[in-house]
């Protein structure tokens, strides 16, 4: 059964998406929020390491990971468009050989995908409606490092939230948005074995680093 979140995705991020997204990060580089994940992730060093990028989008963090000396990464979106640019810059900037891509439902697949040193989602629990089981496969791939960024939970947030919700019901897109308490993403990380390193945040959002314990 093909699930309707993932369909949303094809919806809401699509090729002109994927475009406007990869000429951005061409010009610019990742936005605020994605730049500051790496930028914790650059402090714990990706020399060597290997990354898993779960809804990576066009490929942001895979890009500058692997300028930073991380030897190989698997990128799995739900996107065909978005997979389709992250592909295309990993082959421009010399590295599509070292990297694998799936299109693909991460927690439907997660017993096929290796683990990797670093495990990255970012802005990803607020697109899946089943925080405990994302967190805890995708956790479980993590040996070294965990970077995730999701919503604060604010205000603000709550009213933009299901504001976007009802957006997307009126433009009949299966794509929905799920506010999750953070105390909650915590303890499903933490139950993984993971301990929090590092945080920080802007107005709308919450990046978080967690290390294994050795």
């Amino acid at each position: 059964m093909i699930c309707p979140q993932c369909c949303g995705f094809d919806d809401l991020f699509n090729e002109k998406c994927a475009a406007r997204e990869l000429r951005r990060y061409r010009k610019r580089g990742p936005i605020k929020t994605t730049r500051l994940l790496i930028d914790a992730l650059r402090s714990h060093g990706a020399r060597g390491l290997t990354l898993l990028d779960i809804g990576g989008g066009i490929g942001a963090i895979q890009h500058e990971l692997i300028k930073d000396g991380a030897t190989r990464v698997i990128s799995v979106e739900g996107s065909t468009a978005s997979i389709s640019a992250a592909r295309e810059e990993a082959t421009r900037q010399g590295y599509a050989d070292r990297a694998q891509f799936y299109h693909a439902d991460f927690v439907d697949m997660a017993d096929e995908i290796e683990s990797a040193d670093i495990v990255t989602l970012d802005r990803v629990i607020c697109c899946y409606p089943d925080m405990q089981v994302l967190i805890a496969r995708s956790a479980e791939k993590a040996h070294r490092l965990y970077g995730i960024v999701y919503p604060r939970y604010t205000w603000l947030v709550r009213i933009i939230g299901p504001a976007m919700n009802l957006m997307h019901r009126l433009r009949r897109i299966a794509f929905r948005f799920y506010l999750h308490r953070p105390d909650e993403i915590d303890r499903a990380v933490r139950a993984a074995g993971l301990r929090l390193r590092s945080e920080q945040h802007t107005l709308i959002w919450h990046i978080a680093v967690y290390a294994r314990d050795d």
